[in-house]
């Protein structure tokens, strides 16, 4: 095999492993949510270009969830970068377009950090939505 090739598997490999990684995280969130009362509306709203994770509902509240499964909760509260914030705010303009009754509600940016052998971190209003 070629070292081309070789770097190439090695990457698909790693890409596999990591999409396995989050579609856990992101069950886990969703029962982690859906314990304290939320409803889920959506996954993975978006394609390419970026998606949010989760779109859960509690009362009037619309919460679009961002999952970030880490070594550490540290790394994991560091992954939401400015870039990814303006993606999310991006999506959610899309998806209230799709969904207009969910205008006169409450919408809020949340996140679900996790880590190996820690009870998940679910932070409401992580970051504000500028929309």
């Amino acid at each position: 095999m070629s070292g081309a090739a070789a770097g190439s598997d090695k990457r698909s490999r790693r890409a596999r492993r990591s999409g396995l990684t989050g579609r856990r995280a992101e069950w886990l969130a969703i029962l982690w949510l859906t314990a304290k009362g939320y409803r889920l509306l959506e996954r993975r709203f978006g394609g390419k270009g970026g998606e949010i994770d989760l779109v859960m509902k509690r009362g009037r509240t619309v919460a679009f969830v961002e999952v970030k499964a880490r070594s550490s909760l540290d790394e994991a509260l560091l992954a939401i970068t400015p870039e990814k914030r303006r993606l999310v705010e991006r999506r959610v303009r899309q998806w209230l377009a799709r969904n207009p009754w969910a205008g006169d509600h409450h919408l809020r940016a949340d996140a679900v950090f996790l880590a190996p052998w820690r009870r998940p971190r679910h932070v409401p209003a992580a970051f504000a939505l500028v929309l």
